[in-house]
């Protein structure tokens, strides 16, 4: 039951948690406000003194003193059972709350696909709702990062644009894995395999990502001397539909198929699908390798051989560098990029 007396105390105050830990009030004003300009001991004894006496910060008063709101927000640019449906967002979404964890932030979730959407997220992306803006799954026509960096809003791509893949390209911050090298790492194992008519499932050409492990796959076509042949490329939009559907005109086109190197790991279980309906045996008629690692990879008949990413690290990457935008913090460069490495399994 509530008493008098803890009525009467109503709320602890800031004097009462700086006195509780023995420091000062800017002492723990600056632990609340997430500066790393604080010991470890005077850290740990102010969290300890707001844990006791229930210490709430006034969001509202601080966000007059400090002009934040402690909100950053992620928009996808997916719909709403892609990203609930599909482990990469997840993993994405349990890295960025990583690397949030040690600072006020709370981070807001959004997706952005239909018009309706697009225009209620933009109306919400201001500094006196959010301090920053971290985007994901972005196509090149996507207006969203000029619109925020006009806003003056600190933003964060996760994945490259594919303007940025051009020589000298600038003005983006962004956290990307190594696509290119590891899709060339893949395609580079199935020709040491013995492989000869190795094709690919691109993903959409308006996407970095999917320009980006296109481009290791040529690079590695080529290094062999051999010539690339567009009739062994087809595309999908990294849905398990899609690959199937890709990996079907694949076969149409040229019977003699015996690797395809797929650019995500749920368009490659859909080839394994198509394989099958055609009766195709993986490996050994048709080798396949996907690109991510995701759990579907462990799970698929055969385990399929796959190119690794760090998406929780990708994410927590991308909370780090926005979090320094927003302080204001002097970067060393605008951008991460991941490396990729290849997990061998069954399927190749």
């Amino acid at each position: 039951m509530t008493t008098q007396r803890t009525r009467s105390l109503g709320r602890p105050t800031l004097d009462a948690v700086a006195a509780r830990a023995g420091v000062g009030r800017g002492t723990v004003s600056r632990v609340v406000n997430g500066s790393p300009q604080v010991s470890p001991e005077a850290r740990a004894a102010v969290q300890q003194a707001i844990a006791e006496l229930g210490y709430v910060p006034n969001r509202a008063a601080r966000a007059l003193v400090t002009q934040r709101t402690d909100s950053v927000a992620l928009v996808v640019s997916e719909s709403e059972e892609r990203v609930f449906g599909e482990p990469f967002f997840a993993g994405i979404v349990r890295g960025i709350s990583s690397g949030l964890l040690e600072t006020p932030m709370q981070l807001w979730l959004a997706m952005a696909q239909s018009p309706a959407e697009r225009e209620r997220v933009e109306h919400h992306l201001t500094s006196q709702h959010v301090d920053g803006v971290l985007l994901l799954s972005l196509h090149d026509s996507d207006p969203l990062p000029t619109l925020l960096e006009q806003r003056g809003l600190p933003t964060v791509l996760g994945g490259r644009p594919a303007r940025m893949l051009q020589p000298g390209a600038q003005g983006s911050y962004f956290v990307d894995v190594d696509n290119a090298g590891g899709a060339r790492q893949a395609v580079e194992y199935l020709f040491a395999d013995g492989r000869t008519r190795v094709a690919t499932i691109a993903g959409p050409q308006d996407m970095g990502v999917g320009v980006a492990r296109l481009t290791g796959y040529r690079t590695a076509v080529e290094a062999g001397g051999r010539r690339v042949d567009d009739t062994l490329i087809a595309y999908g939009d990294f849905s398990e539909a899609s690959g199937a559907s890709a990996m079907r005109r694949l076969l149409e086109l040229d019977a003699d198929i015996d690797a395809v190197f797929v650019a995500s790991d749920l368009m490659a279980c859909g080839a394994l699908r198509a394989l099958r309906e055609a009766g195709r045996r993986v490996p050994e008629d048709v080798a396949v390798v996907g690109f991510e690692d995701a759990p579907i990879a462990r799970q698929s008949d055969p385990p399929l051989t796959t190119v690794h990413q760090p998406v929780e690290e990708m994410g927590r990457q991308m909370a780090r560098l926005l979090v320094a935008r927003i302080r204001r913090e002097e970067l060393a460069q605008p951008y991460v990029l991941l490396d990729a490495h290849l997990i061998p399994r069954a399927s190749a």
